[in-house]
C-alpha cells in the first residue's frame, strides 16, 4: 500500500510539476514576443 501511495504522489508531482513548467514557458514566450511588438508599435507611434 506504501509504494501504492508513492507512486501516486510522485505521479500527481510530475503532473504539477509539468503545469508549472508549461505556464513558464508559455509567459516567457509572451514576454519574448510581447515586448519587442509593443516597442516596434510605440516606435512607429513616434514615426506618425
Amino acid at each position: 500500500m506504501a509504494r501504492f501511495i508513492d507512486d501516486l504522489v510522485g505521479a500527481i508531482y510530475d503532473f504539477c510539476k509539468f503545469i508549472f513548467k508549461s505556464v513558464c514557458y508559455l509567459f516567457a514566450g509572451m514576454l519574448i514576443v510581447g515586448v519587442p511588438l509593443y516597442l516596434i508599435t510605440l516606435a512607429f507611434k513616434m514615426f506618425n
